[in-house]
């Protein structure tokens, strides 16, 4: 038996190496959000309204629901409570 070895799960999961960027960057956001929740102390409900949406979302959010965030959501997210993003482009090994 071949044993693959990936450089991440998407890589492993994902069809394409775009849907595995995508879900790559989807889920450092998500942690970025899901931890800033977390050490700021706020509540789903003041989360939402700080980020423009609504509890259920912020739920989703917490839950991991992946599948529900478009990528340029979670950039307004991040952007409206505060965090700065920044992205490197490099050359594919």
């Amino acid at each position: 038996m071949n044993k693959q070895r990936f450089t991440s799960v998407w890589d492993a999961i994902e069809n394409t190496p775009e849907q595995a960027a995508n879900m790559k960057l989807r889920s450092i956001l998500m942690i970025a959000l899901k931890d800033h929740i977390t050490r700021t102390g706020m509540s789903q409900a003041q989360a939402a309204q700080l980020f423009g949406v609504t509890q259920p979302r912020v739920s989703d959010l917490m839950r991991g629901k992946i599948t529900l965030f478009a990528l340029d959501a979670l950039v307004n997210m991040a952007a409206a409570a505060g965090l700065r993003i920044e992205m490197h482009v490099l050359e594919a090994a």
